[in-house]
């Protein structure tokens, strides 16, 4: 906080080529380990009680930081910043993991009756979280999924990171914005929404917002239960098969091994990076997305056997259900990206919801459809909250020399402490999940899952339902093209449904818009040097909004 990160990172630029701290470094190992625990206890927590995760990657930054300030040497490496980097990895991803891939997943079963499919189900999301993770690593920074994208909360932590490293101008904006989201949090404002609208793409945030708004006005002003219509949900198939066509098309627009259509750079943020082409290919974006169907199919093939639905379906209805989990575990990962990279928000729960309704109009036994929402529901969380620690990583090597040979090193080591963060997610679940069950502490998401597949779909309308709304998705998802992921926000919008977030979402994009027309009509170096300010008061509100979700454990206790 008093200047030596300027000195250290100048440094460090003078005497040459730099070498990325280690992941498996004892001290880093330890401290990664430690908070791991903390993070996943806190993520079990919150989920079995309130139905929600918090982001626990600026609190890892934060303690991280702590720590490199006491007195003892073995934790003098914390005060790197890229160290900082990988605790926060490893702490998020294990939080994420805990309560939304492994946690959720095993409560359907358990929630049916059928305890025995409970280390099955297990296993499965192990495979569907390790699968989803080492897909997003393949092809983060591609075409798909670039570095450049929104990852709104990725930016908060590398700002967070950033400010107390160099103090100073940074660090008391990002106070100043912390300190409004716990007091927007206290008044029960989802002040998170408020900070990715002044970090995410602005066209793909406005249709969030109006989605949101819908959601929360329809109900009242139109007399019309979008939920019970299933109208969010027609709109998400619509938008993620077109979504879904866009991808295959990107991957088919071959432009050579290197694509030079997305300079390494950030300008909205200040950044500037050593390479001009992408660190992934479309060559390797398209072994990673193949690597990924045919990992995730072979893993529904073992939930499948584990599971026993070789006694309940024919040969010929086993090999559809594999093919059909393991299709749905990519395009379910793909679909909550694309949305996590816009938006910051992922709609995992209502995605899986989605491919239910797809398995009960398919009519499949009760057993089979828990064994698929259990494998679906484990992919899409580790994907996003990955995708928000790799952009962190990335806006945080930025000033590397070289730039490139760090940037793969870093990347490979944050990959290996969200390894660490897993390992620790599992321990805790398998440790947990039968005391916190047996209290009655299920997530309220399993119950709608369970729900669903008990009752069924109530009345023969729902299939016209979700085609008619699913053509209206796709049209907005095609209007605005891939860059833009309109058909998909909108949905995201409306199946969320979080209360007065819409209001925070547009009223921030206003602000945002009036602040960069006042920036154009005045200094002409804004272009090169544009203003941060926004920037890291959203930082500063995603951290305040996830540093009061922590202290709503007591509420639980």
């Amino acid at each position: 906080m008093d200047g030596r990160g300027e000195a250290t990172a100048a440094g460090e630029a003078a005497a040459g080529p730099q070498r990325h701290p280690r992941a498996l470094e004892t001290p880093t190992l330890v401290v990664s380990a430690l908070l791991s625990g903390l993070g996943a206890v806190i993520g079990l927590v919150l989920i079995t009680s309130l139905g929600v995760a918090c982001n626990t990657a600026v609190i890892g930054a934060l303690l991280a930081m702590l720590l490199g300030r006491l007195p003892i040497a073995a934790l003098s490496g914390m005060r790197s910043r890229h160290r900082q980097n990988l605790v926060q990895s490893a702490v998020s991803g294990a939080t994420f993991a805990a309560a939304n891939s492994l946690i959720v997943p095993v409560s359907v079963p358990f929630l049916l009756g059928r305890a025995d499919l409970v280390w099955p189900v297990l296993g499965g999301a192990v495979i569907g979280l390790a699968v989803d993770s080492w897909v997003l690593y393949r092809t983060f920074d591609s075409r798909l999924l670039p570095a450049s994208g929104a990852w709104p909360p990725g930016i908060a932590a590398a700002e967070t990171i950033e400010a107390g490293d160099r103090g100073g101008r940074k660090a008391r904006l990002l106070a100043i914005g912390a300190a409004t989201g716990v007091a927007g949090s206290v008044c029960g404002l989802p002040m998170s929404a408020a900070g990715v609208a002044f970090l995410g793409n602005m066209w793909a945030l406005g249709m969030f917002g109006t989605g949101l708004l819908a959601a929360q006005y329809a109900p009242g002003l139109l007399r019309i239960d979008l939920a019970a219509l299933y109208i969010p949900h027609g709109l998400m198939i619509g938008a993620g098969a077109v979504a879904l066509i866009q991808a295959l098309l990107l991957l088919r627009a071959r432009r050579g091994d290197h694509d030079p259509a997305g300079p390494a750079r950030d300008s909205r943020y200040g950044k500037v990076f050593a390479a001009e082409v992408r660190t992934v290919d479309d060559r390797h974006l398209r072994r990673g997305l193949r690597q990924g169907l045919v990992l995730f199919t072979a893993g529904a093939a073992l939930v499948a056997l584990a599971g026993g639905l070789a006694a309940d379906m024919s040969g010929l209805a086993l090999a559809g259900w594999v093919l059909f989990a393991g299709t749905g575990a990519l395009v379910h990962q793909l679909i909550v990206g694309l949305a996590a990279m816009h938006s910051g928000w992922f709609p995992a729960f209502a995605v899986t919801l989605i491919f239910l309704i797809l398995g009960l109009l398919l009519h499949l036994p009760p057993t089979a459809l828990a064994l698929l929402v259990g494998y679906v529901a484990a992919t899409g969380p580790a994907f996003a909250d990955m995708g928000y620690d790799l952009k962190a990583g990335w806006l945080l090597r930025a000033e590397a020399v070289p730039w490139l040979p760090f940037e793969h090193d870093g990347r490979r080591q944050q990959y290996l402490a969200q390894l660490i963060g897993f390992t620790v997610a599992l321990t805790a679940v398998a440790l947990l999940w039968h005391p916190l069950f047996s209290q009655g502490r299920i997530p309220p998401l399993s119950k709608v899952y369970t729900t669903t597949i008990e009752t069924g779909l109530e009345d023969s309308g729902t299939l016209v339902r979700l085609g008619a709304w699913g053509l209206c998705g796709a049209v907005v998802q095609w209007l605005g093209g891939s860059q833009r992921q309109l058909g998909v926000l909108l949905a995201t919008g409306l199946l969320v449904a979080a209360p007065q977030a819409g209001w925070l979402v547009l009223g921030a994009l206003a602000v945002r818009a009036v602040h960069r027309a006042r920036i154009r009509r005045g200094d002409h170096l804004a272009a090169t040097h544009p203003d941060d300010t926004l920037v890291l008061l959203g930082a500063g509100l995603i951290a305040g909004s996830s540093l009061y979700d922590v202290t709503r454990l007591r509420e639980t206790l």
